[in-house]
Order: C-alpha cells, then sequence, then structure tokens
C-alpha cells in the first residue's frame, strides 16, 4: 500500500512539472519579424497618364481653283512632298486660248487710248486760239480719260487670264505627307465637280494630342479665377510613351484648350504637341501621355506594399514605439511610383509594416525590421 501512494506521488510530481515546463516555454516564444517603414512626408508634383491618338499638327486641304481635264498627276499616296513641289497639271488649253483674246483686247485699248491721246493734245492749241468750242474740247478730253480707263480694264483682264492659266499647274503650299486622290489624269476636276478636292498634305514637323481630363480633376489643380480657356500653367514634364512602351524623346508643350466641354463624360480637353523633326511620329498613332498638374504639394507617402484594401476599405498596420501593433483605416489618393499618396489617417515618421502583415493581430508585440 504504502509502495503505490509513493508511486502515485511521483507521477504526479512529473506531471506537474510537465504543466510549469510548457507554461514557460509559452512565455518566451520568440516575436514576429516585421518589416517596417517610417513614412514620409515629401513636396511632389502629381502625375497622370492619358491614353490619346496623335494627329497632324495642321492639315492643307488641295482644291483647285480653276476648272478642267486633269492632264497630270506627279503625288504618290503617302509619301512626303516638299513646300513647292508640283503635284497637278490641268489642262490649260482653253485659258491660254481666254488669255490671248485678253491680249488682244489690251492691244486694240492702248490703240484707241493712243488716238483719243493725239486727238486730245492737237485740240489743246486749238481750243486756246477760240478755233473750237469747248463743248468739242470737252469731247475730246473725255473720249481720252474713257479710252485710259479702258486700258487699265484690259489690262486687269489680261491679268486675271494669266492667273487662271498659273493656276493650273498646283504646288504644295506646305511640307508634309500627302494623302491618296481619287482623281485620276483625264477627269474633270474643279468646284462644282466629283473632283472639288484633290488631295490633303497633313504636316508632320509637328505633332497633336488631345488629352480629355475630368472636370473634377481639372476643377482640383485650376487655379481660383483661372479661365477655363487659359491652362499653360496647368501641365508640365509632358512625355509620350508610343505603343511599344518606349518614351519619346522630344517633350511636349501645351498648345490650347477646347472650348467645348463633353457633356456625357464630363470632361475638358486639352491639345498638346510634340515636335517631329525626323517624321519619328506618325499621325493616328496610339499613345500613352504622361504630364505633372497643378503645383507641387507636400503629401505623406506610404509604400504601396503596406496598404490593404477589403471591401472597399483601405489599411495599414501601425508599429508604435512599444513594437505594438495597431490597425488604421486610411484614406487613399493617386499612385506615385511605388508609394500611395496618403490623403487622411497617416502622419509623416510613423511606422508601417510592409511584409507578413497579414499574420498581425491588434495589440500583438512584434519585433520590427526597419527597412529605408
Amino acid at each position: 500500500m504504502r509502495q503505490n501512494v509513493y508511486i502515485l506521488l511521483i507521477v504526479t510530481a512529473l506531471t506537474m512539472s510537465g504543466c510549469e515546463h510548457k507554461t514557460v516555454s509559452k512565455s518566451n516564444e520568440p516575436r514576429l519579424k516585421i518589416e517596417v517603414q517610417a513614412l514620409r512626408a515629401d513636396s511632389i508634383l502629381m502625375n497622370y497618364e492619358f491614353t490619346t491618338h496623335l494627329k497632324s499638327g495642321y492639315d492643307a486641304v488641295i482644291q483647285p481653283r480653276v476648272s478642267g481635264y486633269l492632264q497630270r498627276s506627279y503625288i504618290k499616296s503617302g509619301e512626303p512632298v516638299k513646300r513647292g513641289d508640283l503635284l497637278f497639271v490641268i489642262d490649260a488649253n482653253l485659258l491660254n486660248t481666254t488669255m490671248r483674246a485678253a491680249q488682244a483686247d489690251l492691244l486694240s485699248a492702248q490703240a484707241k487710248e493712243s488716238e483719243a491721246k493725239n486727238n486730245y493734245e492737237r485740240a489743246l492749241p486749238l481750243a486756246s486760239q477760240g478755233a473750237i468750242s469747248q463743248t468739242q474740247m470737252d469731247e475730246y478730253k473725255t473720249t481720252f480719260a474713257a479710252a485710259r480707263q479702258a486700258v487699265q480694264s484690259a489690262r486687269q483682264q489680261l491679268e486675271n487670264a494669266r492667273l487662271q492659266v498659273g493656276y493650273t499647274r498646283i504646288y504644295a503650299p506646305i511640307s508634309g505627307i500627302v494623302a491618296a486622290t481619287s482623281a485620276h489624269e483625264g477627269d474633270y476636276v474643279g468646284a462644282g465637280t466629283q473632283f472639288s478636292t484633290l488631295t490633303t498634305i497633313s504636316n508632320m514637323d509637328t505633332l497633336k494630342a488631345e488629352i480629355s481630363i475630368p472636370t473634377s480633376l481639372y476643377l482640383r489643380y485650376a487655379s481660383v479665377g483661372r479661365a477655363s480657356y487659359d491652362n499653360r500653367d496647368l501641365l508640365s514634364d509632358i512625355s509620350l510613351y508610343l505603343d511599344d512602351g518606349v518614351e519619346y524623346e522630344q517633350r511636349g508643350v501645351y498648345d490650347y484648350t477646347q472650348q467645348n466641354i463633353s457633356p456625357t463624360a464630363g470632361t475638358i480637353t486639352l491639345v498638346v504637341k510634340f515636335p517631329n523633326p525626323d517624321s519619328y511620329l506618325k499621325a493616328g498613332e496610339y499613345a500613352r501621355i504622361r504630364a505633372g498638374m497643378g503645383r507641387k504639394q507636400l503629401v505623406v507617402l506610404a509604400p504601396q506594399k503596406s496598404v490593404e484594401r477589403v471591401q472597399g476599405v483601405s489599411y495599414v498596420w501601425i508599429i508604435d514605439k512599444d513594437s505594438t501593433a495597431h490597425y488604421r483605416r486610411v484614406e487613399v489618393g493617386e499612385s506615385y511610383g511605388s508609394q500611395f499618396v496618403i490623403t487622411s489617417g497617416l502622419q509623416a515618421g510613423e511606422m508601417v509594416a510592409l511584409m507578413g502583415s497579414q499574420k498581425l493581430r491588434e495589440g500583438m508585440k512584434v519585433t520590427p525590421i526597419i527597412k529605408e
């Protein structure tokens, strides 16, 4: 009996010893290591991206000033032309006939002017001697004046006829890329015909792009009292990225603001332009435009990997000076590189958890590993 009691006491002692050891082991468990980073405030310029298409700087519509049969076309669709290059020739035979008739009319008017002048000059001494009446003298003078006017009119008619002949040769008014033409040699072209427009030349020295900005975003950065048409200082550092993701080497500049605000999309459209000296850019090309808006602002920045979202709610884990984790809801603005702009909920200098935050619980003690 004594032996059984002794064994029971030994077993109980061992059991209690094991329980005490387990409790001590739990209190000495190592803390969770968490990467943390101190928040900073910085003065930044907010950048935004817009998708759009490039357009030519301006187009020159080539329309014939005279009507006639198209005699020769020198253009090749889609190829560049220089200002002054010959594009089209219209048959000038009929206009040449008109010009020669105008030349004959001028010669006839000049002959009549010469005759009227001689008659007037011969009558002058006779009138001073009283050999002819004042009425006859007035007739000579009037005839001479009318003959001079007839010469001026005939000269104007001849000049107009020469211009008409000159219009049969159509030259490029600008340098650029020429579009296709539906008119062929032998077609009757000109105003009132189906070929009233022969082609279009698109200037490629400068290309433009339209940026549609939501009115809410525009009003956020537009200064008070700004005229809606004057936005020259709203955009800065305008860069262009092509479809392949390559950044274009030339920076863009603000050009003008379109007058109408889109009632359906609620946007205001700003037009920017990019120099294109080497014809690297093409009209109609898809492009992404990145530009800074407004002026620099002092904001709190948080690493994007520190911000978590659940059902539309954004939050972070703050690690305080006692290495204790606390849940904190925040308001997040635009992204800035690898960081978010925090509009509410955080202050510069606070520590936020970066990695492993899914293991955190409110009030948990951690071992922070500070990342620069």
